[in-house]
């Protein structure tokens, strides 16, 4: 006899969503974003439905000691503008981890996510530090390596 396939859609509350930590000390930016964006979306669950917020939380720490291969720490831009006539700013990434090292990796995730209502409410489930404290501890997060 066949074999019928069912089709499952998971409830919102249904979709228990846990608390990680993950430390970037001495990892490569895009490969951990890449992972990390796994987590946020639902991918590594058995249940992911791909129009739905099945997605963990996920905690970052020591993002200003994140590096890249090869050349890329200098040859990287961040591009930005500021809607006014010459008002085009480049800014590479040893810039930016001088100044803000939490943006290279948000907007590393950011550019994983999909570019619609569901990835702007997923990419809040993203917190990341530049030092190893962290105010999430009330939510008790489990450690995972990466």
């Amino acid at each position: 006899m066949k074999q019928e396939r069912i089709t499952r859609f998971i409830k919102p509350e249904d979709a228990n969503q846990k608390w990680y930590l993950v430390d970037a000390k001495d990892q490569t930016l895009g490969r951990l974003a890449a992972k990390v964006a796994r987590v946020i979306r639902g991918k590594n669950k058995p249940f992911f439905t791909p129009n739905m917020d099945t997605g963990d939380f996920v905690v970052v720490i020591n993002a200003d000691k994140i590096r890249m291969t090869g050349k890329r720490e200098t040859q990287k831009t961040y591009f930005s503008h500021s809607t006014y006539p010459g008002g085009t700013r480049f800014r590479s990434f040893s810039e930016v981890m001088e100044k803000k090292p939490e943006f290279a990796f948000e907007t590393a995730v950011r550019g994983m996510l999909p570019k619609t209502k569901l990835g702007r409410k997923l990419i809040k489930k993203l917190k990341v530090y530049a030092g190893d404290v962290h105010p999430h501890s009330a939510q008790k997060p489990e450690v995972i390596s990466l």
